[in-house]
């Protein structure tokens, strides 16, 4: 049985930078490149009988794009994945703030 750490390490170097922004696109004389926070983990294991298996999995937010028209270039936020990400950031930040004013009240 191969090693699992080595196959996954060998399938998982072309992560990072290509995962988080993808492939230039034209569209109508703009160019867009898609700009997007990804995450992955990966495990596996074995036993002394030959035993084993293993698995992964990743996870991609998309953020906005870099859009450029003629000889501007900007970046273009993806709103709704900013409200679906910073509401709970938000509310846990909250939460955990007013955990601790109360805290130091005592």
């Amino acid at each position: 049985m191969p090693n699992i750490a080595l196959e996954l390490g060998k399938q998982s170097a072309s992560f990072g930078v290509k995962s988080a922004y993808g492939e230039q696109q034209d569209v109508d004389g703009i160019r867009l490149i898609p700009v997007a926070v990804t995450w992955s983990g990966f495990g596996g294991g074995s036993d002394e009988a030959g035993n084993g298996g293993g698995g992964g999995g990743g996870y991609a937010v998309p953020l906005g794009a870099y859009v450029r028209r003629g000889d501007d270039l900007r970046f273009e936020p993806n709103i709704v994945s900013f409200l679906a990400v910073a509401i709970p950031f938000v509310w846990v930040a909250g939460r955990a703030l007013s955990r601790v004013v109360r805290a130091l009240k005592k």
